[in-house]
């Protein structure tokens, strides 16, 4: 057996091991199954289905009053068939395993319809939606949002033809009004923006800029008669400058010309049609059918922290396709269950069906987190190992680095063994604990990476390598690291695998050119990369990175959430009462939509994909978003105060909720020039965060629904966890629960889906202030 054979052998061994609980669980439940028909046919069919080893023929009106007719296997649609739910709605297509996959057509009971490609429950490939009132989009949809090239034919006549991004128009496209008038160029989350040519009907025609569909910036307006207007565009008169250019013509009729009939007049009759709203997804349509004999009777029921029950548990099909028990009676039902209500395609309205709504309170807040590493604690040398190491790296003399590394310093051969005995040599001290050896991968990489984050040494090394004790955090993460925080809370000390320091030496001369690049980049920063072997019988090395503190603040971080965009598992695993500030909220407990200023939400969309782009072409996945939130209002009981919106006049809303910090306020914080100094994105951003509800009959609802309570925040947020690469074990541990699971909720993805994903999910909980 060659080594290749051996290791990949090795790595399927150890995904079964990693899932084999889950495995007794999907056993458990999908292990033998009982149907019930509403008018109780025949018992052969039933054994006919629990026997079947290919699908077979089934007709079928299932306990809540929907239909299928079409192929059936083992206890699910399989194949093609044809299912009919009772509020009108009806798919005729492909199935697997109970999902929408492959080709079909998904109707509505408004006459809209979906027909193309289906992803595990989702609108996804290329396919054709046609609207109620004769909207069309013809092209490729990704995950129920209108995602690639597609052509989009309005009910008024208007076409666009162009480049689509989370369901709006965005990247190269044209837009065609019935008028004749059209325009060729950017567009930005479906507004006219960037460079492009708007062409009138009567031939007059502009080049250049544009900005929230009007000229903005540089640009030229031509007449047919060869006059021509250029200069700088504002829809501010202001700001609007530039010179007229006459054809020579004596009948040259544009002498008096306006800049601004532009604005008012010329653009007054070409708006952008609106998307029309589509009413509930194909996605999140329920399946009627069986519940497991096997099952052992009802489990614990835990509550999350916006008041669901049994959220996140690692059940087989539990994203979308909840199967219901057939013996539950349709009195015992929710009433909501298979009524069709209004949604748009970033989420659903509906006001039934939720939990009770709570005052929200903040989480009993922990001053100093993790234990103090002192003598007598089991990691007390190591931690002397580290600051003596730590202290010879950073002050060994080293010549004045530029910014602009040669390639050799990125090898990874490029590293440095030091030994420290107990007596001290000519280039260590003497110290107090047992010989160790010390090494430092690419050290002029990350001298130059902390001047680069104007990082001082000697605060540094104070930091780290002071009198005051590091401090242990209380358990070590999923990936098994120990995790430890200097005295100041700067800086981050993890543990880490052979593999991960692979894996950053590999990137490291991308990871560099990307950080500098960009300043406001959102990925972790690294400061130092390290390895501890201790000399004697065990040999042992470990190996651990430097890392900034996301959450190094003045304020109190009230709440954190670590976020993917899946949703197998990603539940904290704490009851409410005992949710701390420390505690690492995820993705299913996620309450807020996040809501910052128009400037920093822009800049922010643009780092995520930049930060995205780069992560995607090294290969990462796994990684996360860390959110951490401040309330600026909180009352002496702990429960925070909302903020009060201003309307038109100026006027407060709420003015029986006591004092705020009203938007006018916040602008002015925004203008104070000391507090925005400090102010960078990710980093004490003021903001507001918007509190959602899911629905109780809808589990897995990554995104819950606005309640229109908002508060005010201060935000710190960063991409965490980018050392994980898709290797051959998360290519198997993705082909395993990929049998068990929606493949859709599970972290071990393609990095380029992951991308996708992430990126998705951000921008639907991170919107821009209005």
């Amino acid at each position: 057996m060659s080594k290749e054979q051996s290791g990949v052998i090795k790595a399927w061994e150890a995904t079964i091991r990693k899932t084999q609980a889950a495995k007794r669980r999907a056993n458990s439940i999908f292990g033998s199954v009982t149907v019930a028909h509403a008018d109780d046919e025949n018992e052969d069919d039933h054994d006919h289905n629990n026997g079947a080893q290919e699908p077979y023929h089934a007709e079928k009106i299932l306990s809540n009053g929907d239909y299928y007719t079409g192929q059936w296997y083992d206890n699910f649609p399989c194949g093609h068939g044809k299912y009919l739910w009772t509020d009108g709605c009806m798919y005729v297509g492909e199935w697997n395993k109970g999902k929408t996959m492959g080709r079909g057509k998904f109707s509505w009971p408004s006459g809209a319809s979906y027909e193309g490609e289906f992803r595990t429950g989702f609108m996804d490939g290329n396919g054709i939606y046609t609207g109620p009132s004769g909207d069309t989009y013809k092209g490729q949809w990704v995950m129920n949002q209108k995602h690639g090239h597609g052509i989009k034919s309005f009910a008024n006549g208007d076409v666009y033809d162009g480049e689509w991004r989370r369901g709006f128009q965005d990247g190269h496209g044209k837009y065609l009004w019935t008028n004749g008038n059209q325009y060729v160029g950017n567009w930005k989350n479906g507004m006219i923006c960037g460079k492009g040519t708007f062409v009138w009907s009567n031939g007059n025609r502009y080049d250049g800029y544009w900005e929230d569909g009007v000229p903005k910036g540089n640009g030229t307006l031509k007449w047919p008669d060869g006059s021509f207007y250029v200069g700088n565009w504002s829809k501010d008169p202001s700001q609007q400058n530039g010179s007229y250019f006459p054809s020579g013509s004596p009948t040259d009729q544009n002498l008096g010309w306006n800049p601004q009939d532009v604005y008012t007049i010329h653009l007054s009759d070409s708006k952008i049609c609106p998307s029309e709203k589509v009413s509930i997804l194909p996605s999140q349509k329920r399946l009627a059918v069986w519940n497991s004999t096997k099952s052992g009777g009802e489990r614990l029921r835990r509550m999350s922290v916006d008041g669901r029950v049994s959220v996140g548990e690692e059940r087989p099909y539990d994203r979308m396709h909840l199967w219901e028990p057939d013996d539950v009676d349709a009195s015992d039902r929710n009433p909501t269950v298979g009524k069709p209500f209004e949604a748009d395609l970033l989420g659903l309205h509906l006001d039934e069906g939720f939990p009770k709504r709570l005052p929200m309170k903040v989480p009993k807040v922990v001053k100093r987190q993790g234990e103090t590493i002192c003598k007598g604690h089991k990691n007390y040398e190591l931690m002397l190992n580290l600051q003596l190491g730590i202290r010879h790296s950073v002050g060994r003399p080293a010549p004045v680095a530029s910014l602009d590394l040669k390639a050799s310093a990125f090898d990874p051969k490029e590293k440095v063994w030091t030994r420290f005995p107990p007596e001290g040599t000519k280039c260590t001290p003497p110290h107090q604990s047992s010989e160790f050896k010390w090494k430092d991968y690419c050290p002029l990489v990350f001298r130059t990476l902390r001047k680069l984050f104007k990082v001082d040494p000697a605060d540094y090394m104070l930091s780290i390598c002071g009198n005051d004790a590091l401090r242990e955090l209380s358990s070590p993460g999923k990936s098994g690291s120990f995790f430890y925080l200097t005295n100041d809370d700067r800086y981050m000390i993890k543990t880490v695998k052979k593999a991960e320091v692979k894996m950053l030496i590999r990137m490291l001369a991308a990871y560099y050119n990307h950080v500098r690049a960009f300043e406001n980049t959102l990925v972790t920063k690294f400061f130092g990369l390290h390895c501890v072997k201790l000399t004697g019988p065990t040999q042992k090395k470990v190996r651990f990175i430097i890392m900034g503190n996301l959450f190094c603040s003045e304020y109190t971080i009230h709440r954190r959430f670590d976020l993917k965009g899946s949703s197998l598992g990603r539940i904290t695993d704490k009851p409410e009462s005992e949710i701390e500030s420390t505690t690492i909220l995820k993705d299913l407990d996620l309450n807020f939509i996040f809501r910052l200023q128009k400037t920093w939400f822009q800049e922010f969309c643009r780092q995520v994909d930049r930060d995205c782009e780069f992560l995607e072409q090294e290969r990462i996945m796994d990684y996360s978003l860390l959110v951490g939130l401040h309330f600026r209002e909180v009352s002496n009981s702990g429960e925070l105060i909302p903020s009060c919106r201003n309307n038109s006049s100026g006027e407060n809303e709420n003015d029986h909720s006591g004092p705020r910090l009203s938007r006018a306020d916040m602008d002015h914080l925004l203008l104070d020039p000391a507090r925005w100094a400090r102010i960078k994105l990710g980093i004490n951003m003021p903001a507001r965060v918007e509190r959602t509800i899911r629905r109780n009959d809808y589990e897995l609802q990554l995104v819950g629904e606005p309640t229109g309570e908002y508060y005010e925040v201060i935000m710190f947020f960063g991409i965490i966890d980018i050392l994980q690469d898709y290797d051959i074990s998360k290519k198997l541990e993705h082909a395993y629960k990929s049998i068990h699971y929606d493949p859709s909720s599970i972290s071990a993805v393609d990095p380029k889906q992951y991308s996708r994903r992430f990126r998705d999910f951000i921008f639907k909980i991170f919107t821009e202030e209005t």
